[in-house]
């Protein structure tokens, strides 16, 4: 599989996507700045808006290509000044489609400097069947920086019946601190049967997801209050729903959460609610949902 996957990834293709995105965000008296944007498509960045006051900038990534096909390239680089603080997202989930043998691949640079706090939170990827895909996201913080994010990933298209039986995916995390490492993750999910039945793989779940906090000490009663906040099955929900497996664990300078279900609109409700909880524990923030989710 390995030996496969190396040959794949130095094949060429002329009709595939090179997109890159380069975000800079400064800190000043009149609040957080995007004083750099530079793009090449299929990426770009809607014009900054500040729902909950100037301190806290909000962008809106899109990728206008509408899907990630295979030999595509995504190079993100985010970098945080002194002090700024800024929420990103995505207009939409990603899409990751059926590949005929050439990976796409998305590369995530993520700089926080001394002071500053960055909340990446973009929508869910949905990996198609027979799609081969590969996400690297490096974040370096700075003393005193803090970093929320998470990542949810749907493998396959489960409304049209649709399994991750064919394919590859990997996902792989690093948060450093001054040269040491503070939370590596590394995820591969090969498309096959029995990885997707078995309870060492995805367990028969197409949904996984991961939430993680860096910044400073969570104490267990966030650990307990964040479980608390898992609600089963989702407010509302007319669907019956197999039930999930999650679950919450403090890290040395921060906190995680993971969960491996059947839902989206589920684990999105619940990283919501955690997310909300930290933004109001340690960021001194109150509740903002991103409009563009509601879309």
């Amino acid at each position: 599989m390995n030996q496969s996957c190396n040959s794949q990834t130095t094949a060429k293709s002329v009709n595939s996507w090179h997109g890159k995105l380069n975000l800079v965000y400064a800190h000043s008296q009149s609040g957080t700045q995007l004083i750099f944007d530079r793009n090449q498509a299929p990426l770009k960045v809607q014009r900054p808006f500040y729902p909950e006051g100037q301190q806290v900038c909000h962008s809106v990534i899109l990728h206008t290509a509408g899907g990630i096909v295979g030999g595509d390239r995504l190079s993100y680089h985010l970098h945080l000044q002194p002090h700024a603080q800024a929420l990103i997202t995505t207009a939409a989930a990603a899409k990751i489609y059926r590949s005929k043998g050439m990976i796409s691949r998305q590369t995530i640079e993520i700089k926080v400097d001394a002071g500053a706090c960055l909340e990446w939170i973009p929508q869910e990827t949905i990996v198609f069947n027979n799609a081969l895909y590969r996400q690297d996201l490096r974040v370096e913080l700075a003393t005193e920086s803090r970093y929320l994010s998470w990542e949810i990933t749907r493998f396959g298209r489960s409304a049209r019946g649709e399994k991750f039986l064919q394919g590859e995916w990997r996902s792989s995390t690093e948060i450093w601190q001054q040269g040491k490492p503070l939370w590596i993750d590394r995820q591969w999910v090969p498309g096959d049967e029995e990885i997707f039945y078995s309870p060492h793989g995805l367990a028969g779940q197409p949904v996984v997801g991961s939430l993680v906090y860096i910044g400073q000490e969570v104490s267990s009663e966030i650990v307990k209050k964040a479980r608390n906040l898992w609600q089963f099955p989702i407010p509302h929900s007319p669907l019956p729903i197999p039930h999930p497996q999650i679950g919450v664990t403090r890290l040395e300078h921060g906190f995680l959460c993971r969960y491996r279900g059947s839902s989206t609109a589920e684990v999105r409700h619940w990283f919501i609610s955690v997310w909300q909880l930290l933004r109001m524990s340690f960021l001194n923030r109150g509740n903002c949902i991103p409009r563009v989710w509601q879309i």
